[in-house]
């Protein structure tokens, strides 16, 4: 989970964020694994983050997360574009009367790895890609991958609200 302190405009954000007291499902895309795509899943990030409170810079933010995170499963997941699909869930979380946030779970029917072994490469490792596990930490708030049940993986990230 990300630290934030006072100076970044959220208090106490680990106190606050301790219990999803609701959750209301806002959008649910089905998506085959090919890039063409991509911009739907920036778009609706967009329409559900504003429409629950985030402002303009943390919907950008949270948009390119999620296309690191689509983009990340069509290259490892599913070794390249293909006909299978991808899941985007983009939830309001209720905290509290005083803390939200969004919620987005990213869910494919690939392969499962253990998800200690999904890291970005080395920051000192200075070429392009491989920076999209870096990103999607340093945006989100809250991130953990799991392994579905069935097959695949699963994502979760979660963007709190400034209140």
């Amino acid at each position: 989970m990300a630290q934030r302190d006072e100076n970044n405009g959220i208090s106490s954000i680990q106190e606050m964020h301790r219990e999803i007291t609701s959750t209301i499902t806002h959008m649910e895309l089905s998506m085959l694994a090919e890039p063409d795509y991509l911009s739907v899943g920036r778009a609706a990030v967009r329409r559900v983050g504003t429409g629950i409170g985030l402002d303009d810079e943390q919907c950008e933010s949270v948009a390119l997360a999620v296309v690191e995170a689509l983009t990340n499963v069509i290259r490892h997941s599913y070794d390249g574009p293909c006909d299978k699909r991808i899941i985007v869930k983009l939830n309001e979380v209720i905290y509290s009367e005083e803390a939200s946030g969004l919620e987005i779970v990213v869910r494919d029917f690939g392969r499962q790895v253990d998800p200690s072994e999904i890291k970005g490469r080395d920051l000192e490792d200075v070429r392009p890609g491989g920076l999209g596990v870096h990103i999607i930490h340093s945006v989100m708030d809250e991130v953990s991958f799991t392994p579905a049940e069935d097959c695949g993986m699963q994502l979760r990230m979660v963007k709190y609200i400034k209140q």
